[in-house]
C-alpha cells in the first residue's frame, strides 16, 4: 500500500476541523508532521480514497506506525488477512494466539512502543484473553485486534461468536466494537492513543466481519474524540513543595520505586533524584533496572523474596518516596504492618492507584518523567535552604543489614545443580546489555535476585497476574523488538511446557531466543509452599522431566522436533561451557535443558499472612536486628 508523507502545518492546518484531510495531492503526498496531533505515528496526511474496511485497518495500522504484529488468522478476521500480504507490516505467525498476546507484550516492554496483536473471533479471540489481562496487570501498552462475526448474526450464537467486548471489559483501558467501516481510522487511532498515554494499558478492538468487507472512504489523521479521557502530566506545585519538605525533614527515607519509572523513561531523572537526596533505592519485581544494582545506594528488591535489607528498609523508613508503585501486596505484607511509622510520598499517573491501598500524606498525580524532575527541583531549593540532610545513622543500620544479608545460597545436598549458580552465571556471561525473560515460580524470582540489572528494559515478567506461559512467546516478541541484543527465556519445565509451541514461530521466523529450562522436575514454588506449609505432601507437583525420571518429554529431543538447538547441562564444572556455546549461536533457537535440584528453594521469604518484620533468611531462621523506633 501507498503511504502519505508528513503533513504541513499549513495543510493541518487547513483541515476540516470535524474530519479528515482537505487537501494534498491525489496519491495523499504532503510534508512535514503536525506536533501537536493525539494520533500516534508520523500524522502522514492521506486526502480520501475508497477502498474496503480491512483495507483501511491495514493502512490505519501503518499511519500508526506499526512494523510488527503477531497473529493467528481464522474466518472471521480473514478479510483483513489478505491486503496484510501487500502491506508494509512484519506480521509474525504464531501457533497459538496466547502466544501472540505475550509476544505482543514483549515487544511493547523492550521498545516503549504499543505492542499489537491479531485473532480471530471465537477461540482465537478469548485465547487472547491471558495476555490482555497480563498485559492489564502489568501495565503494558498492547492493542488487540479481533474479528467477529457479521453485525447481522451478533447476539445469536453464531458459529465462533464470542462477546469479547464484554469478556475484556475489566480488563482493558477501554474495548471497542466496529460495525461501521467508517469508523475504522478513528477507532485504531484512539486505541493506540489510549494504550500509550497516561497509565499504559491494552486495549481492544474487535472487527465485524462485514465493517471489513464493506466499502468505506479512508483518510488520515483522524479526528480523537475521547471526552473525559485527560491524563494529568505536570504534578501539582503545593504537592511537590510539600514532598520536598518532608524530604528534608526525614531521617530515614527510602526511595520506594515501581515500574512506573521504567514506563516513564524516568530512569535518569530518578538518578538525579537519588544521588541528590542520598536516600536508599528499592526496586520492585517490576522496576529491576529502573536503578543500577551496581549503584551504592541501591539496596535491592522489596516484597515476599526481597533482600534483608530492602524490607527492612520499607519497614524501618519514616518517609516513603513512592514513584509509580502501587503497595501491592507481594511488597507490604499485612498491609496494616507494612511500614509503620513512615509517611508517605505517592507520585503515579493514574490517581486510582492513590491512597487506595496505603492513604498519601502527600500525593502526586501525573507523569513521573515530569514530577521527578519538578521534585529534584523543589529538593534542591529546600537543601539550599535548610541545609542536606545527615543519613549517616541510617546509612549505617542500612549497611550493617547489606553486609550481613546478602542473597546467597547453599549448595543442594542430592549432588544436583543450584538453580540459583545456574541463573547467576547466565546474566554474568550475557551481560548487562542482555534482555532476559522469566516465567513464573522459583526461576522468576531467582532472575531477580542472581542476575545483575544494569539498565532499564532489560528484565521482563508477568508481575501481576504471574502467568505460567509467558517467558518464551514474550522473549519471541523481545527479540524481534530488539533484534540486536542476545534475548534469554528464563523458563521452568512447568510454564516452559504450555508455551513451548512457539519454537516453531522463531525458528521459521529467523527469531533466534536462547532458552535456559531450570529442570527441578516439578512445580517448584508450589513444591517450596507444599514444603513449608503442608508438611511435605507433594500433591500433584512431580512433572517427570528431569534427574532420574522417564523424562516426558526430553526437552533436548523437543528442540531438534523443532529445528533449534538442544543441550543439557546436569554438572556445575559444564555450565560455563554450556552457556558460551549457547551464547556463540545466532542462527537458530537454542534450548538449554539444566538439571537442577528440587529442592533449591527461594529466600529470603516472608510467608504469606504475616508481617514483613517476620522476614525469614532460610527456613525457621529470622534476621537478628536492632528495632529502630
Amino acid at each position: 500500500m501507498s503511504k502519505g508523507t508528513p503533513a504541513s502545518p499549513a495543510l493541518m492546518a487547513a483541515k476540516s476541523s470535524g474530519h479528515g484531510a482537505q487537501g494534498g495531492t491525489k496519491s495523499g503526498v504532503a510534508s512535514t508532521t503536525n506536533p501537536a496531533s493525539d494520533v500516534v505515528g508520523p500524522n502522514n496526511v492521506v486526502a480520501p480514497v475508497q477502498m474496503t474496511g480491512s483495507e483501511a485497518l491495514v493502512r490505519s495500522l501503518e499511519e500508526l506506525g506499526v512494523k510488527d504484529i503477531f497473529g493467528l488468522p481464522g474466518g472471521a478476521i480473514l478479510p483483513t488477512y489478505d491486503p496484510l500480504m501487500a502491506s508494509s507490516l512484519n506480521h509474525i505467525l504464531v501457533r497459538h494466539e496466547q502466544g501472540a498476546g505475550h509476544a505482543a507484550q514483549g515487544y511493547a516492554m523492550v521498545t516503549g512502543n504499543v505492542g499489537v496483536c491479531i485473532a480471530t473471533s471465537g477461540p482465537g479471540a478469548t485465547n487472547l484473553v491471558t495476555a490482555i489481562m497480563d498485559a492489564h496487570m502489568d501495565s503494558v501498552p498492547l492493542v488487540a485486534i479481533t474479528g467477529q462475526v457479521a453485525s447481522s448474526v451478533i447476539g445469536t450464537d453464531a458459529f465462533q461468536e464470542a462477546d469479547i467486548v464484554g469478556i475484556t471489559m475489566p480488563i482493558t483501558k477501554h474495548s471497542y466494537l466496529v460495525t461501521d467501516p467508517n469508523d475504522i481510522p478513528r477507532v485504531l487511532a484512539e486505541a493506540f492513543h489510549l494504550a500509550s498515554t497516561g497509565r499504559p494499558g491494552p486495549v481492544l478492538v474487535d472487527f465485524a466481519k462485514d465493517a471489513q468487507q464493506a466499502q468505506m472512504t479512508f483518510s488520515w489523521p483522524p479526528v480523537i474524540d475521547l471526552p473525559g479521557y485527560r491524563p494529568v502530566f505536570r504534578g501539582h506545585s503545593k504537592q511537590l513543595r510539600e514532598a520536598a519538605r518532608l524530604i528534608a525533614e526525614a531521617k530515614k527515607p527510602v526511595l520506594y520505586v515501581g515500574g512506573g519509572v521504567i514506563k516513564a523513561n524516568a530512569a535518569e531523572e530518578l538518578m538525579v533524584l537519588a544521588e541528590l537526596t542520598g536516600a536508599p533505592v528499592v526496586t520492585t519485581l517490576m522496576a529491576r533496572g529502573a536503578f543500577p544494582d551496581s549503584h551504592t545506594l541501591h539496596v535491592g528488591m522489596p516484597g515476599m523474596h526481597g533482600s534483608v535489607s530492602a524490607v527492612t528498609a520499607l519497614q524501618q523508613s519514616d518517609l516513603l518516596i513512592t514513584l509509580g508503585a502501587r503497595f501491592d501486596d507481594r511488597v507490604t505484607g499485612v498491609l496494616s504492618s507494612f511500614a509503620p511509622h513512615a509517611k508517605v510520598i505517592h507520585a503515579d499517573i493514574d490517581p486510582a492507584e492513590i491512597s487506595k491501598n496505603r492513604t498519601a500524606d502527600v500525593p502526586i498525580v501525573g507523569s513521573l518523567k515530569e514530577i521527578i524532575p519538578d521534585l529534584t527541583a523543589a529538593v534542591k531549593t529546600e537543601f539550599d535552604a535548610s541545609g542536606t540532610p545527615d543519613l549517616g545513622d541510617w546509612w549505617a543500620f542500612l549497611g550493617n543489614l547489606r553486609d550481613t544479608y546478602p542473597l546467597g545460597w547453599t549448595e543442594p545436598e542430592d549432588g544436583l545443580m543450584s538453580p540459583q549458580r545456574v541463573i547467576s552465571r547466565i546474566g554474568a556471561l550475557t551481560g548487562p546489555e542482555g534482555v532476559f525473560v522469566a516465567g513464573v515460580g522459583q526461576h522468576q524470582m531467582w532472575a531477580s535476585q542472581f542476575i545483575k540489572y544494569e539498565r532499564p528494559r532489560s528484565w521482563l515478567n508477568s508481575g501481576g497476574a504471574g502467568t505460567m506461559g509467558y517467558s518464551v512467546p514474550a522473549a519471541m516478541g523481545a527479540k524481534v523488538g530488539n533484534p540486536d541484543r542476545v534475548v534469554w527465556a528464563i523458563d521452568g519445565d512447568g510454564c516452559f511446557q504450555m508455551t513451548n509451541q512457539e519454537l516453531a514461530t522463531c525458528r521459521i521466523n529467523n527469531i533466534p531466543i536462547k532458552v535456559a529450562i531450570i529442570n527441578n522436575s516439578s512445580l517448584g514454588m508450589v513444591r517450596q509452599w507444599q514444603t513449608l506449609f503442608y508438611n511435605s505432601r507433594y500433591s500433584n507437583t512431580d512433572l517427570n522431566t528431569g534427574h532420574d525420571t522417564i523424562r516426558v518429554p526430553d526437552f533436548v529431543k523437543l528442540a531438534d522436533a523443532y529445528g533449534c538447538v538442544g543441550l543439557r547441562c546436569e554438572r556445575v564444572e559444564d555450565i560455563d561451557a554450556t552457556i558460551e556455546k549457547a551464547l556463540a549461536i545466532n542462527d537458530r533457537p537454542v534450548i538449554i535443558d539444566f538439571v537442577v535440584s528440587p529442592d533449591s528453594m527461594v529466600w529470603p521469604m516472608v510467608p504469606a499472612g504475616v508481617s514483613n518484620d517476620q522476614i525469614q533468611v532460610a527456613r525457621n531462621m529470622t534476621p537478628v536486628w536492632d528495632e529502630e523506633d
